[in-house]
């Protein structure tokens, strides 16, 4: 199957608009061949995208629409998001090759399920309301308060090419439910899907100004970023571009929320049942070719297990079908572009120079030499130091360290600077003991669950600043304002 290839153009301010800017070159990673040519924006195109933002709050059609209106939007585009769910499922397979067997859940169900609590949290208000009464205040004088949230402003939302429908669920979601406007800046590597989204958006209704979608090279993310007109950015991408992020939006004072990736660790304590654990673990980190944030890519092994667990862990992997993305028994896509699987190798080239093993995977599979595609890969022999286990490579590469006690493996799980995510496998009590000892935004045991819309995501160090998704993400889309009189 070929998936549809919608046109891509900017929208500003209700209307589409043919790029003036440079060509975007879209490749099918699965083939190497183009898809599409799209002129990205310009400069004066995105200038006039972040002033349809501003007015669209200031005083356009959006900023009089009510929490109950915002909401009933957002149910809007998730009922067209399930309408479309066949188009949004082949276009990533075609655009960033990920594998249908997946791609529903990533690109459709889960989105889904982020802008209906959004849609929720709009009609109820954040926690503790839109308008939150205090209690009487006696000195000097008896007065009133109140604390009234207000929407933070014009939001400039930066997505990254690997999920880019779940991005505008997390950034979108909340600065629509909030009442700010957008401008949404998509990576030129999801132009055609994040396209689609937007004849979404147009379809459900939103007004003029209240979503704006631009592209381009990185000038344009560096001119929407630090534009005055815009008050808070949202950005999801790696540590190096989230502190060039900071750096433009420093010298407006803007507020900044950051979804910056990880390196996050698996931990199989002792008594864990090795042949249970081996199959999630291996699909936890080559799931969408390892092109996951929250990816758990350092499995750390009771140095009694490890010798089991590599050998279970390479016969899992060798196992899985690697290739076409429309195919439904693929389980590994392609990465995105020929040179991201350029700088993987490098890592790996590396690793095995100093004196890494590479017990399974590590090259391009036969067979599909026209395509982007790696092996999944599993790395030993390495320590906790290694370029290898420090570096978020962003594919289907997972290590695996032995440790001899429970110090020396919260140790090596903290021991990097990021602190995204994690996943602790024993009996629970332990492994729960064990997840209050790790620094890391999120914790699951022995897998977890599905992912919550009420949940937060995000994490310390280089993972970022702030929280996506939940209360805590929603939170970051008002200001907060205190009204005092006196009685």
């Amino acid at each position: 199957m070929t998936a549809p290839i919608v046109q891509a153009e900017c929208h500003i301010d209700g209307r589409w608009h043919a790029g003036a800017g440079e060509a975007i070159h879209s490749v099918n990673p699965t083939t190497g061949r183009e898809l599409a040519v799209t002129p990205a924006a310009s400069r004066e195109q995105a200038a006039a995208a972040v002033s349809a933002a501003r007015r669209a709050f200031d005083d356009g059609e959006w900023s009089r629409l009510g929490p109950g209106e915002r909401s009933a939007l957002l149910h809007r585009l998730a009922d067209l998001l399930e309408r479309d769910r066949d188009i949004i499922v082949d276009l990533a397979a075609t655009e960033i090759g990920t594998p249908i067997s997946s791609a529903a859940a990533l690109h459709v169900d889960l989105p889904v399920r982020f802008f209906r609590w959004f849609a929720d949290a709009a009609a109820r208000g954040p926690r503790d309301g839109y308008e939150q009464p205090l209690p009487l205040h006696h000195d000097p004088i008896i007065s009133s308060s109140m604390l009234v949230r207000d929407p933070a402003g014009v939001v400039a939302a930066v997505v990254a090419y690997n999920v880019p429908v779940m991005m505008c669920a997390y950034k979108l979601g909340p600065a629509l439910a909030s009442g700010c406007s957008t401008v949404l800046v998509t990576s030129p590597r999801a132009v055609l899907m994040t396209a689609a989204i937007m004849r979404l958006i147009e379809e459900a209704g939103f007004p003029p100004g209240a979503v704006n979608l631009v592209f381009g090279s990185p000038s344009v993310t560096e001119q929407v970023v630090g534009a005055p007109e815009v008050d808070l950015v949202t950005f999801t991408g790696s540590a190096a571009v989230g502190s060039k992020i900071l750096t433009l939006a420093a010298p407006t004072l803007k507020k900044v929320v950051l979804e910056l990736g990880g390196k996050s660790p698996n931990i199989v304590l002792p008594g864990t049942d090795i042949e249970k654990a081996v199959p999630a673990s291996a699909l936890r980190f080559t799931r969408n070719s390892g092109q996951a944030c929250g990816a758990t890519t350092r499995t750390l092994v009771p140095q009694a297990d490890f010798d089991e667990y590599v050998e279970r862990s390479g016969k899992f992997l060798g196992g899985l079908t690697v290739g076409d993305p429309h195919h439904p028994d693929t389980v590994l896509g392609p990465l995105i572009t020929r040179e991201h699987r350029a700088n993987v190798e490098g890592f790996l080239a590396r690793a095995r120079e100093d004196g890494a093993e590479v017990p399974v995977g590590g090259g391009r599979p036969p067979g599909l030499d026209d395509g982007f595609f790696l092996e999944p890969t599993l790395v030993t022999g390495i320590s906790n130091g290694a370029e290898i286990a420090q570096e978020e490579l962003f594919a289907p590469v997972g290590v695996v360290m032995p440790y001899t006690d429970l110090d020396e493996a919260v140790r090596t799980a903290n021991g990097v600077r990021y602190a995204l995510n994690a996943n602790v496998w024993g009996p629970t009590a332990d492994a729960l003991a064990f997840a209050r000892r790790l620094r890391s935004g999120t914790v699951t045991l022995n897998g977890g669950g599905g992912m919550r819309g009420d949940a937060p995501w995000g994490g310390p160090g280089h993972s970022g600043i702030g929280r996506e998704g939940g209360e805590e993400g929603f939170r970051e889309f008002f200001e907060v304002k205190h009204i005092q009189w006196p009685v």
